[in-house]
């Protein structure tokens, strides 16, 4: 197991047990997963991320934590939600990440989530500028989730 998904893991599991809301010492966690604290930030910032679903808080200083909340939300929120972390611009990467979430949530099924990547894929965009195509990307998208909400 790589030592990421091995500190997702376990995030994971601090997640599970506080109900879905986690305060994470990167100094501590790092101490007992044996790794470096700027390896605990690049899981956080590349997993835990709003595409995912999650919530990031931190403080800094010496008592310093970052708090990762799993978003809690009616299936309506969680698509808001989403629809506002979109942005102007999406990639095809961070694309199939969101589909991943929806996904894995529940809310769309494997063939819909299918159907999402395909019109994201980026050959289907080859036709558009190469500077437009995130921008396609993000507004399809956007449709997309509005037409999700109920």
């Amino acid at each position: 197991m790589l030592i990421s998904d091995y500190i997702a893991s376990i995030i994971e599991e601090m997640l599970n047990d506080g109900g879905g809301t986690t305060e994470v010492k990167r100094n501590d966690l790092a101490m007992k997963v044996g790794c470096v604290p700027s390896q605990i930030n690049y899981v956080i910032t590349s997993r835990f991320t709003p595409e995912r679903g999650y919530i990031i808080e931190s403080r800094r200083g010496g008592g310093g934590y970052i708090r990762i909340v799993r978003a809690q939300m009616t299936k309506n929120e969680y698509l808001m939600h989403f629809f506002q972390a979109i942005g102007d611009e999406l990639d095809e990467q961070n694309a199939s990440a969101f589909i991943a979430n929806l996904y894995d949530r529940g809310i769309v099924e494997a063939g819909e989530a299918r159907i999402m990547k395909a019109a994201l894929c980026g050959s289907v965009l080859d036709r558009a500028r190469p500077e437009e195509r995130n921008f396609l990307r993000a507004d399809i998208m956007r449709h997309v989730i509005l037409t999700l909400m109920n």
